[in-house]
């Protein structure tokens, strides 16, 4: 198995949901961590908890930064690199949705949910590929089972996971020649603040972030020889609603 704790961690969109959920998780292995977000307030409320109690020796910092514009990516990851020295993990997490009839999807929605889901990620990348070949680290996007299965309403949705899915393959078989290992992990329904959602006992049947969180974790443990290139996780039981 990996030996992890003293690793460095880097997730965009780390202030709330699955990225916050990764977060709590890497601290508790002893991960050092580092998130972003595009909201100062959010990112101080975030740091309060995950740096309280409970932590093996690690602790988080937060950065500023959208993942849409490549130079503010760069920026952050210089920081990172200044807090930390090196970045063995990168998690692409940032993301939103919105989600119309395609006629009456707006151009601007249509751009903010490629521009964050899609480039961001590609930029993300772009933006501490240096950093992962030097450390022989870790790439792992956060697609959606939406990357696989379209629905309704959701076309611009659709196409940024179906996108995000299909470059993270490729980004795969790309950087596994350095060392790099790569995975996409494609979660169904997650009990987070997601398109206006406020999680409370109607979502206990939902994936819960802590459990993205752990199968992170159980990734960076794995033996080094085998890969989990894609992984597809769904609620146990579907809703009885």
């Amino acid at each position: 198995m990996e030996q992890i704790r003293g690793k460095v961690a880097y997730i965009t969109g780390g202030t709330t949901g699955i990225g916050f959920g990764i977060a709590q998780q890497f601290l508790k292995q002893g991960i050092h961590v580092a998130i972003t977000g595009r909201h100062q307030e959010r990112i101080r409320k975030a740091l309060k908890q995950l740096n309280g109690e409970g932590n093996d020796g690690s602790y988080a910092i937060g950065i500023e930064a959208d993942v849409r514009n490549f130079e503010s990516q760069k920026e952050a990851v210089q920081q990172v690199l200044e807090e930390f020295g090196k970045i063995d993990v990168v998690i692409a997490n940032a993301g939103l949705g919105h989600f119309a009839p395609v006629q009456d999807l707006t151009i601007a929605q249509w751009n903010e949910t490629i521009d964050t889901n899609l480039t961001g990620a590609f930029f993300t990348l772009k933006a501490t590929v240096d950093s992962l070949k030097k450390s022989k680290g870790y790439y792992i996007t956060i697609s959606s089972l939406a990357g696989t299965n379209f629905f309704a309403t959701a076309s611009a949705y659709n196409a940024s996971k179906f996108g995000l899915t299909g470059f993270t393959q490729a980004a795969m078989l790309d950087l596994r020649p350095f060392g790099i290992k790569v995975s996409t992990i494609m979660p169904g329904s997650v009990a987070t603040h997601f398109n206006g959602n406020v999680p409370d006992e109607k979502d206990a049947w939902k994936i819960q972030q802590e459990d993205i969180g752990q199968i992170v974790v159980d990734l960076l443990k794995m033996h080094p020889r085998t890969l989990p290139s894609k992984i597809e996780v769904r609620p146990s039981m579907p809703s009885r609603s």
